[in-house]
């Protein structure tokens, strides 16, 4: 449907056709209103702490609410800002890469979405009741299975349910690609971005199990008194690391690896040229995401696994530049000779380059075990990862979001607000970041409320202030160009970035059945194939026929809403014996809502042949 005709609607027919949607482009909008939400909310948290720190001994906030803030930001920002984000713009682009109609399981992916929307919601609503998790993002125990109140159990059960979302999402996309490409759309004809959103669903498939297992057994050790952390009964702190960890380190891929598939398919399209070493770029990143799960001690150097774990876990560390240094190498060289257009786009494109660069060098350096001693829990460490995930992640959510607005919404974002969002941001956050090697250097640690005068702080932590202030006024920008664009741009065209890929070539925004016939792939490029040596359009690779499609179900909404209630129940069963009634209640609203699913046989529907021949004329 059009945004004309979307608007022509009243707002109770657009909320309930987002409620029960099971389009994979409606969806994908879900995903950038909700993880675009929890990034404001994550920004916020990053404000607080910066203008606590922006002199010595500040009382803005207080310890305690300090060390609240800490631990909400990065959760938030790593689980429920840009994961979301990602999938949103998977959910835009990939089925549209490859050609094809949807997702292999639409009830599935509106099944994710809503899954990690309660479990956000739920994580957030701790501020309400009992405070939020003050335990660190990282949740170690013993301080996360001694924390008073209710807060680390909003984390546990939070991030449990938006977690199940993120491994079906995974799943989802798994099937899709290997089940669902055009005809001719072999694996090596795939856009990276797709491949990207494959390899990083692969580490979704294996990584999400390691934290589901952490949670749950912290989970058992806070609610129903078992000991699988608490030494003093036999249990093991440092088995919590191992597993957040084996997780953790393979997250950081799930977030950048998607980030370097845009980017490729970004410098490709913007350079006028087939991407440099196209074939390199995918072993690359396999071999990115197979060392992603042979290094996560190299977070746990300073606990004493000893020098040959050590060693071997540095060595790994060091081995992932290589991989890394040939994606650099091949942008660089996508761009040698290309006909360059710098636009926003572009600008976080080549933004990105020096300085994820500069979070791969400091990555380098905190992989050396006998460096590390020295780096471990200071301001270094937060520098080097904000590089790794802002100057990676951000940056690359950034650039997809200015290259496939106008496919998803219509509407070019406007260029002169984009470029002041991408100034005023990176800017400000080399003047945040960047200083902030030198204060970890210097010896200031990691999470703490306050420092102290005359220890030579004072500046570099105004100086990172001052740029976060920037970084705020570039994503309000951002903001208002979103508004802006959306009422005052003229309606973009099919393809107007005059693109090589499949999701060009239908209309701004698609119509819900994407493509009236599957398209024929005749290499690498398909789109730019046909406008350099075809027809200047796609080939179809089928006769026009009917199309079958999924039809819109309110069960999603409703079973993740009843694990939401259920999350309360977990909660509150240790205190209080009305809980049970929520637990028990939540439960049954979501195997109610499983049980009409399996039972109801659900066809879908077909659009005729007439209707897409009328629609064609």
């Amino acid at each position: 449907m059009s945004i004309a005709a979307a608007q022509k609607r009243s707002f109770g027919a657009v909320l309930w056709d987002y409620l029960t949607t099971v389009d994979h482009k409606k969806i994908a909008h879900l995903y950038l209103i909700g993880g675009g939400f929890f990034f404001l909310l994550g920004g916020l948290e990053a404000m607080i702490i910066r203008i606590q720190l922006i002199k010595p001994e500040n009382d803005f906030v207080s310890a305690g609410f300090y060390n609240e803030v800490f631990t909400m930001h990065g959760t938030t920002m790593i689980f429920l800002a840009a994961m979301p984000l990602l999938l949103g713009l998977m959910n835009a682009a990939v089925p549209l890469q490859i050609g094809a109609r949807d997702v292999a399981f639409p009830f599935l992916n509106s099944l994710g979405f809503w899954l990690f929307m309660f479990g956000g919601l739920l994580l957030n609503l701790s501020w309400f009741f009992d405070g939020a998790p003050d335990a660190g993002w990282t949740s170690y125990v013993p301080v996360s299975t001694t924390s008073p109140g209710h807060g680390v159990d909003f984390y546990v059960m939070g991030l449990q349910i938006a977690g199940a979302g993120t491994l079906i999402g995974g799943i989802n996309f798994l099937v899709t690609i290997i089940n669902m490409r055009a005809p001719g759309m072999t694996f090596m004809r795939m856009p990276l971005f797709s491949w990207t959103t494959f390899i990083t669903s692969v580490l979704i498939l294996f990584a999400f199990p390691a934290l589901t297992i952490g949670l749950f057994l912290l989970m058992f050790d806070r609610m129903f008194g078992t000991a699988f952390f608490d030494v003093s009964l036999g249990g093991n702190t440092i088995i919590w690391q191992h597993l957040f960890w084996i997780f953790g380190h393979p997250e950081v891929y799930i977030l950048v690896l998607p980030a370097f598939g845009i980017f490729s398919d970004v410098f490709s399209t913007f350079s006028k040229k087939r991407l440099f070493g196209y074939t390199a770029m995918v072993f690359a990143t396999i071999l990115i995401a197979f060392l992603g799960f042979m290094v996560w001690a190299h977070h746990m150097f300073t606990v004493g696994l000893g020098p040959v774990a050590n060693s071997l876990f540095a060595i790994a560390t060091m081995a992932i530049a290589v991989p890394t240094g040939i994606k650099i190498f091949n942008w660089l060289a996508t761009m040698w000779g290309g006909s360059i257009t710098i636009n926003t786009t572009m600008l976080w494109a080549l933004g990105f380059i020096p300085t994820f660069t500069i979070g791969g060098m400091t990555g380098v350096m905190v992989a050396s075990v006998v460096a590390d001693y020295q780096y471990h829990d200071t301001y270094f460490v937060v520098a080097h990862f904000h590089y790794v995930i802002v100057g990676g992640t951000v940056f690359g959510i950034m650039a997809g979001l200015h290259h496939w607005w106008p496919k998803m919404f219509g509407r070019v974002l406007n260029e002169a607000m984009g470029k002041l969002t991408f100034w005023t941001f990176f800017i400000g956050f080399h003047l945040t970041f960047f200083i902030q090697h030198f204060l970890g250097l210097m010896g200031m640690p990691r999470r703490y409320w306050v420092f102290l005068e005359n220890q030579g702080l004072d500046l570099g932590n105004l100086i990172s202030t001052i740029g976060a202030f920037f970084m705020a006024f570039g994503v309000i920008v951002f903001m208002i160009n979103v508004v802006y664009s959306a009422v005052k741009e003229e309606k973009a065209d099919a393809d107007p970035w005059d693109g090589r890929t499949l999701e060009w070539t239908i209309a701004s925004p698609p119509p819900f059945y994407n493509f009236k016939q599957t398209p024929l792939v005749r290499g690498l490029d398909p789109l730019w194939i046909e406008k350099t040596e075809g027809k200047g359009k796609m080939t179809p690779a089928e006769p026009l026929g009917d199309i079958h499609m999924p039809n819109p179900t309110f069960l999603p909404f409703m079973m993740s809403f009843g694990l939401f209630v259920a999350g309360f129940g977990f909660i509150y069963q240790v205190n209080y014996d009305w809980a049970y009634g929520l637990l028990f209640g939540g439960m049954a609203i979501t195997l109610v809502c499983m049980l009409l699913r399996s039972l109801k046989d659900d066809h879908g529907y077909h659009i005729p042949k007439e209707e897409l021949e009328g629609k064609a004329k």
